[in-house]
């Protein structure tokens, strides 16, 4: 072959190449964009739990059969004086308490504890084990210190141990903002969101006690992050639940019900892709009754305030 031929022969060579090349890459690019209206991203949505002394002391069977009333598949048992639901379980049996989860679809999701405070755990977290259940949760402990900030980095120091007790179990512990308490002011759950590392360890938040600032509590959503919003408790402050009100005032605390716009939370929680359970929530007075006179009159207000949420919900997805 002569110098010239050769020349040639390359030169087409690499044209072929090139010209296969952006074939290539055009068919990808052609193929991805397919892929993309195939298969759109998945639209935001909240998962449900029972949380039990909306039922009061009503029997465990009979709350149990309200979890697919109200689209749950989780429960969360509360003690007295707010409910009876865990004394209930260990009254009927651990292997009764599992067959009847079974009869109603259900799986027990997690426990409140606000009895036995961070750091008696322990035990209630083996038993989460055993049902497959994922959290439990209490309130903080005071620290001493001479800021906030030290104060919440104490708490979360001295949290270790049992978190890793948590961990062990794959359960997470979180732990409730609550007025009067270690983590109650907006700066408080920003530190304790700075200092948490765990996955293990994280904030169940209850709106009814930050101020009723719809953007202020998306901005701290936004700090906590997927990582440390461990719970979201769908509860409004409305007329408080610490003196007896006409009905229809304590019914304020209910989404959909009292001022407290849910649609920019709801917001920050799409913007953080929350996967963890949205319980719909208020306070009777006194505790351990109803929030309704019966079962059904309870699920129907539930479900209310879970349509008021889905609205918001579908609101965010059109956003």
């Amino acid at each position: 072959m002569n110098p010239t031929t050769a020349q040639r022969t390359r030169r087409q060579f690499g044209q072929q190449a090139i010209g296969t090349t952006v074939t290539c890459l055009t068919a990808l690019s052609h193929a991805s964009q397919a892929a993309e209206t195939i298969a759109p991203t998945k639209p935001f949505s909240l998962k449900y739990i029972l949380g039990s002394p909306m039922y009061g002391t009503t029997p465990l069977p009979v709350v149990s059969q309200q979890a697919k009333v109200i689209g749950a598949n989780y429960i969360d048992l509360w003690p007295r004086p707010h409910a009876d639901h865990r004394e209930q379980m260990e009254s009927m049996g651990r292997l009764k308490f599992q067959q009847m989860l079974q009869k109603h679809n259900l799986k027990l999701g997690m426990l409140t504890r606000y009895d036995l405070g961070p750091y008696r755990l322990a035990s209630e977290i083996e038993l989460l084990r055993d049902f497959d259940g994922k959290l439990i949760v209490c309130g903080a402990q005071q620290q001493t210190g001479d800021s906030l900030k030290k104060r919440v980095a104490k708490f979360v120091e001295s949290m270790k141990p049992h978190v890793a007790i948590a961990e062990a179990h794959d359960v997470v512990i979180g732990i409730e903002n609550h007025s009067g308490n270690l983590l109650s002011s907006p700066d408080s759950l920003r530190y304790f969101a700075d200092y948490a590392k765990s996955p293990h360890l994280g904030l169940a938040m209850a709106p009814y006690h930050l101020p009723q600032d719809p953007n202020l509590i998306g901005s701290l959503i936004r700090h906590l992050g997927k990582r440390h919003l461990a719970f979201f408790q769908a509860w409004q402050h409305g007329k408080g639940c610490m003196k007896k009100l006409p009905k229809a005032d304590e019914l304020l605390q209910m989404p959909g019900r009292g001022k407290l716009d849910f649609q920019p939370i709801v917001a920050a929680l799409r913007d953080i892709q929350y996967d963890g359970w949205t319980e719909i929530f208020m306070h009777p007075v006194p505790r351990g009754i109803p929030i309704l006179p019966t079962t059904q009159e309870v699920s129907e207000e539930i479900n209310q305030a879970r349509s008021y949420l889905s609205r918001c919900v579908s609101q965010v997805n059109r956003q």
